[in-house]
């Protein structure tokens, strides 16, 4: 049986959205709240790989945060950027759904993207 991670935040709609398309789908996923539980750098990077993007594309740059915590001036060092957004994980893009029978993610913008990961 598969079974499904959610990188949730309760307050944002597409998140919301995104879990009752699982939930109307058959799925049941562990849901993680990363604001209450933030993620470790090495924990992004993996999500990043699951998604198949830089990490970079998993920032939310229209957030206040980006600019004030200078996530631009990271950006070319995964590393950094890993670190930096571990400790303003406001700024990551959610949801994230992981697959995590197939190591397989995609964030829920839109909520449907999921879908050819299910």
């Amino acid at each position: 049986m598969e079974t499904f991670t959610i990188y949730h935040n309760p307050r944002c709609s597409k998140s919301r959205e995104t879990l009752k398309l699982l939930q109307s789908n058959g799925v049941e996923p562990r849901v993680v709240e990363y604001l209450k539980t933030p993620l470790l750098p090495t924990e992004l990077l993996d999500l990043a790989d699951m998604v198949g993007v830089d990490l970079v594309h998993l920032l939310r740059k229209k957030e206040d945060l980006y600019q004030r915590a200078d996530f631009a001036s990271v950006e070319d060092d995964r590393h950094a950027l890993a670190k930096k957004l571990s400790d303003n994980i406001k700024v990551l893009e959610r949801p994230i759904v992981v697959n995590e029978s197939t190591k397989v993610a995609r964030v829920g913008r839109p909520p449907e993207n999921i879908l050819e990961i299910l």
